[in-house]
């Protein structure tokens, strides 16, 4: 079995490789907007062996960058879910490696209720024992209409594509 020590130790002399993500399937990119906002939707970082995903900020936003669900707070939290579940897919892994999320309710005394009852029935539907962390926060989004917006970290091992289950 390999001691914490080597596994510290490999990490810290592995070259750190990072690259922007994207699932242009499921959302365009920021900078294409018609005002441009200067982020990646996200950003892959691999280090000896591990890979970490940083994902920015997502909502209810189609593959043309426009708002959809306007209105409609279960919708718009169904579709920042796809959207993240796009984004997992486009780098081969899933909500089961997801550790952390951070979740922006436009109105948490209106919203999170509905919020905390769609969160768990979606994670009950992921299948995930254990859930990520998470916290929710009560913030201005980036366009009036969206009510939801959600940060994700994931981490998995580089290997696990194709790797027995047995």
């Amino acid at each position: 079995m390999i001691e914490f020590a080597e596994i510290l130790e490999t990490i810290a002399h592995a070259p750190i490789k990072k690259r922007a993500m994207t699932n242009h399937g499921v959302l365009n990119e920021a900078y294409a907007y018609a005002k441009p906002s200067s982020f990646s939707r996200g950003m892959r970082i691999d280090i000896g062996g591990v890979t970490i995903l940083l994902i920015s900020g997502t909502a209810s936003i189609d593959e043309n960058g426009v708002s959809v669900h306007v209105g409609d707070f279960t919708a718009q939290l169904r579709r920042t879910f796809d959207n993240i579940t796009g984004l997992l897919k486009s780098e081969g892994c899933t909500w089961h490696d997801i550790v952390r999320t951070s979740c922006y309710l436009r109105d948490i005394d209106r919203d999170y209720d509905v919020f905390n009852r769609e969160r768990t029935a979606f994670f009950k539907e992921q299948g995930l024992d254990p859930l990520p962390a998470s916290t929710g926060i009560q913030a201005h989004l980036c366009r009036p209409e969206l009510l939801v917006e959600i940060e994700a970290i994931a981490m998995f091992r580089v290997d696990k594509v194709g790797e027995s289950k047995e």
